[in-house]
């Protein structure tokens, strides 16, 4: 078999073999950068159909580690978000979940761009330790039903050489490319059930909602198809989600949605993604299991989840609670009317600036750092009136206060809020 015929093939928009895939995929470090920057560029341009994307998927998550998952027992269940702005679901969901008896192996990573990491988030705790042993990481989820840690194994390791070369040869935004490097490390690990927070909007990836749903049918294709119970939601990232911005503010954020209180958006997707993975997991009724989920939360049993989760991992959450920044900027809107529009990715570009987020791997994170929104769509807001603070310990956030105005985009006729779960995918 040679790479030339099955680059070939590609160009003249010809199906690829599950052996051809795999030759790929098994012999990678032995083919040049260039001719798999060709293969891509093929893919990005005359796409894959369900089978190839599914071999493809396949091939890269047996190309490294897998999570020997029989050591947990119990039913394992995990979620994935494809990122936005204010996304702090997973610690919300995760110990629901795991208060109604579901296993939760849950591997995060850190933020990088707009788009934040659940990683630096718990970090934001101190003495929170996301490095654990895979072996201290199986221990606890077995005794606790739940953990969170990084990716602290070799799961799916051509994905990342191949998303490498994506990064630099305009192929990030193939639909089957995009599903496959998701799902592969999904599959590496592999729970038994998965849901995935697919976000649309001018916050997220997909920036439009027909792109949503291709993305979200063919991961839930290649997850039914793995044997994996699937489904996806398509969620709105027209604004942020919540009110809180950054990695410590997200986690006074989540600490609230668990005691009941907090945003109401917030609080409604984090509860629709836990019912579909308790649905999926226990085997019952979507409102079977919105009725334990909810009820998880007002009785307090996912509060102490979480402060069990950050207990077992070294976390103190009493120090946590000192943790402030050193500067404050009031954003104080320049005239009156409904907010109709927020640039939802400028705003999360202002939040890196601040220091929360990193714009090189290298980066160090400002915990502290982030915003505070006082106003989201669909709120009337006076002139002089505070629209968002800024918070960071490392700049000045009034430098960032002209580039928060322009974000924001005012009607004088009243506004509705966007649907927050646009839709559902099965199959």
């Amino acid at each position: 078999m040679r790479v030339y015929d099955i680059l070939e093939k590609k160009k003249n928009n010809k199906k690829l073999s599950k052996e051809e895939i795999e030759f790929i995929i098994n012999n990678y470090d032995n083919i040049p950068d260039y001719q798999i920057s060709a293969l891509l560029m093929a893919i990005c341009i005359n796409g894959m159909d369900e089978k190839e994307t599914l071999n493809l998927t396949l091939a890269m998550a047996n190309s490294g580690q897998k999570l020997d998952l029989e050591k947990i027992s119990g039913t394992v269940v995990d979620k994935h978000s494809t990122g936005g702005v204010g996304d702090k679901t997973t610690l919300i969901v995760c110990p629901i979940v795991a208060c109604l008896g579901l296993k939760v192996a849950k591997m995060s990573g850190r933020g990088l761009g707009f788009s934040g990491g659940t990683a630096d988030k718990l970090e934001s705790i101190p003495g929170f330790n996301i490095n654990l042993s895979l072996d201290e990481f199986i221990n606890l989820v077995n005794k606790n039903n739940i953990s969170l840690i990084t990716n602290t194994g070799n799961f799916a390791p051509v994905d990342k050489k191949i998303y490498a070369l994506r990064d630099v040869t305009a192929t990030i935004d193939s639909i089957p490319l995009i599903a496959s490097s998701i799902m592969s490390k999904k599959l590496a690990i592999g729970a038994d059930v998965l849901v995935l927070d697919v976000k649309a909007g001018n916050g997220a990836f997909m920036k439009d909602e027909y792109s949503a749903l291709e993305l979200s049918k063919q991961m839930v294709k290649i997850g039914n198809n793995a044997n994996k119970k699937t489904v996806a939601l398509i969620s709105d990232m027209n604004q942020p989600l919540g009110k809180n911005i950054g990695n410590a503010l997200e986690v006074i954020e989540v600490i609230e949605v668990l005691k009941n209180k907090g945003p109401d958006d917030l609080r409604e997707v984090s509860i629709e993604l836990a019912t579909w993975m308790v649905s999926l997991g226990k085997n019952i009724s979507y409102d079977e299991a919105r009725g334990e989920v909810v009820e998880v939360i007002r009785t307090g049993e996912a509060l102490y989840k979480f402060e069990q989760l950050v207990a077992s991992q070294g976390g103190d959450l009493k120090s946590f609670c000192d943790i402030e920044a050193i500067y404050e900027e009031k954003v104080k809107s320049k005239e009156s009317g409904y907010i109709e529009e927020i640039n939802t990715e400028i705003i999360g570009q202002i939040s890196v600036e601040l220091g929360a987020g990193r714009i090189q791997k290298e980066d160090q994170v400002d915990y502290t750092a982030g915003i505070v929104l006082n106003k989201k769509i669909g709120d009337y807001v006076e002139e002089g009136e505070v629209l968002a603070y800024l918070y960071s310990s490392k700049v000045d956030p009034e430098t960032y206060v002209n580039e928060y105005l322009e974000a924001i985009t005012y009607s004088n006729n009243k506004v509705n809020p966007p649907k927050l779960i646009i839709d559902i995918i099965k199959e």
